[in-house]
């Protein structure tokens, strides 16, 4: 009876609450995903660290960290039959991230969550970059990945690496 009675005791202690880990007013959720992010389990939002690979169907992004603290950058999109873009350069993130492929072909991308978006229209120096009616203006690319390893890896439609030193 007494080893009845002490499990008992033991059980019930075992069943007291610890206080939340949250702020009064703010969902717990917030604070799992807080914790989540603060220990790398969720990948850090574009914003905060614009690396890595996005993507969307046929068209690729990627950025690299160079040692200068700009990034090197590589954007593809092939829709086949000759209807394809590769534009490979350099990027500086801040409130967007801006980016420049040589010859008059400089974009600004704009974040959207843990997407990068490509505005809608294009100054007249990235047309050579492009071949037939393709076109990378207005995509909305998601974030597939925050390894820098991929990202040197990101091949465009012309086997090339966009962002590696190939």
């Amino acid at each position: 009876m007494r080893c009845a009675l002490a499990s008992a005791v033991l059980l019930l202690a075992g069943c007291d609450r610890a206080a939340p880990s949250h702020a009064p007013g703010e969902p717990g959720g917030v604070a799992l995903e807080r914790a989540a992010e603060a220990t790398g389990l969720i990948a850090a939002p574009a914003r905060e660290r614009p690396v890595g690979v996005f993507a969307s169907e046929t068209a690729r992004l990627c950025l690299v960290p160079r040692r200068d603290g700009a990034l090197r950058a590589g954007a593809s999109v092939d829709y086949g039959a000759g209807q394809r873009c590769v534009a490979r350069g350099a990027a500086r993130a801040g409130a967007a991230v801006t980016t420049e492929w040589g010859r008059g072909c400089t974009v600004e991308l704009r974040y959207d969550d843990d997407a990068l978006v490509f505005p809608a229209t294009f100054p007249a120096g990235c047309d050579p970059r492009c071949s037939g009616r393709a076109s990378i203006a207005g995509l909305r690319l998601e974030r597939l990945s925050d390894s820098v390893a991929e990202a040197r890896r990101t091949r465009g439609p012309d086997g090339r690496l966009l962002c590696g030193d190939d």
